[in-house]
């Protein structure tokens, strides 16, 4: 007799708690395009993201978005537009090192947040916190970013287009 098997989505057949919580920003202009960061002293070509940044204890998901996204990119001139409904979690790669792996996390579930960039490009600074992220920046269509991420990011980033393709399409 086959054994019916109802297909589960990979959210609910992980414990969350294992992952650092983390939160993303798809950050656009009003003509659809998309701010991407090229990671400072990392090797290309898959070295291109949005900002991304942990959660501090106390901070919700969105005020930890608009932190990132000031801390890495200097922008203040935002709007949240949208936002995931789950969190997105990835696993971190076998051999991946690094002080998120040495205090016990297994990868990062992520709040995703699409915010409308509402200043000029002057307003960009990469040198804008302590800690650099990223080292070149630039405008790409949507489609794009998942090509452009590194490997184990790129189910992440493809659930991301698709949960922002139309809400970046109905506020632009």
């Amino acid at each position: 007799m086959a054994r019916s098997r109802r297909r589960r989505s990979r959210t609910t057949e992980l414990d969350l708690t294992r992952y650092r919580p983390n939160v993303g920003v798809v950050l656009a202009r009003p003509d659809g395009k998309v701010w991407l960061g090229r990671r400072a002293d990392t090797p290309g070509p898959a070295n291109w993201q949005f900002p991304q940044g942990g959660v501090d204890d106390g901070e919700t998901p969105e005020v930890a978005a608009l932190r990132e996204l000031a801390e890495e990119t200097g922008v203040t001139s935002a709007r949240i537009i949208g936002q995931t409904k789950d969190w997105l979690a990835y696993d971190f790669p076998p051999g991946h090192a690094g002080s998120k792996v040495s205090r016990g996390w297994v990868g990062q579930k992520q709040m995703w947040f699409a915010a409308r960039f509402l200043g000029d490009d002057a307003e960009i600074n990469l040198g804008a916190h302590h800690h650099i992220e990223f080292d070149a920046w630039r405008w790409a269509d949507l489609d794009e970013a998942p090509e452009l991420v590194v490997e184990f990011k790129k189910a992440t980033y493809r659930k991301v287009v698709e949960a922002f393709r139309q809400v970046l399409i109905e506020v632009g």
